[in-house]
């Protein structure tokens, strides 16, 4: 069996509709992983598994917005009616309405980041690791960002978030390993996807950004697909509260 083989375990990744996330779901599916394709709106959703369906995969779309507890209970609820106890949780779905300085942050965009970036995956993971702790273990992949790791003048709020989301995994990982749960982080740089393209979208922006990065470039959403398997699978069963940077060595060369 390969290390990375992901058969028969039951996936529920968060926005993963586009982007990383639906670069994550689709890579799971393909190592044999039943994905839960999840985002706000249902017809995005049974878009993106009716695609992983035809291409061999197994897929169910359940509709969530992550700002909203009953939500996210009704995610877990239907994923466990669907498809079992869930093995993987992959906490992918954020926000950030506020590009500039915290100064000019409203106080409603402030809570909302907070709560839908940290709040969400702190909740789904009270409702997901007692049954997967009877289930006899599993693994959660929280995508967090640089962000998180440095200052900025335009991200602040954002990179709080990202910042807590790394100790949530470490917290976690000391609480739920005893029962054979890992809980860790993925930490990305500028990778191209809809939420990211106001970094790289502007000429300047992304010629500033990747002339401190080592490769020259941004990353790709299957780039960090590759660090979630490893996390999931059998390849990562060693790994617990750890946060994995995938950017380019962007964090060693600024």
């Amino acid at each position: 069996m390969s290390l990375f083989d992901l058969t028969g375990k039951v996936a529920l990744i968060t926005g993963s509709t586009k982007g990383i996330g639906l670069a994550i779901a689709s890579r799971m599916a393909e190592a044999g992983a039943r994905v839960v394709i999840s985002s706000r709106n249902q017809d995005a959703c049974d878009e993106i598994a009716a695609q992983i369906n035809a291409q061999g995969g197994h897929a169910v779309a359940i509709a969530c917005n992550i700002n909203y507890k009953e939500q996210l209970q009704h995610l877990v609820n239907k994923t466990v009616e669907l498809l079992g106890t869930i093995d993987i949780l992959v906490c992918n779905a954020a926000l950030n309405p506020h590009y500039g300085p915290s100064q000019d942050i409203p106080d409603e965009a402030f809570d909302k980041i907070l709560n839908a970036n940290i709040g969400s995956a702190h909740r789904l993971c009270q409702l997901v690791l007692p049954a997967m702790a009877e289930k006899g273990g599993g693994a959660v992949v929280i995508v967090s960002s640089i962000a998180g790791l440095k200052g900025s003048n335009v991200l602040g709020a954002y990179g709080i978030s990202k910042a807590a989301d790394m100790q949530l995994a470490r917290n976690l990982a000391v609480e739920w390993g005893p029962k054979n749960i890992r809980v860790n982080c993925i930490a990305p740089g500028l990778v191209r996807t809809d939420f990211a393209r106001a970094l790289w979208e502007n000429p300047e922006t992304y010629a500033s950004v990747v002339s401190t990065y080592p490769l020259r470039r941004i990353g790709e959403p299957d780039e960090i697909a590759g660090a979630a398997i490893y996390l999931a699978s059998a390849a990562g069963s060693f790994t617990t509260g750890q946060t994995i940077v995938v950017d380019g060595g962007g964090t060693v060369a600024s």
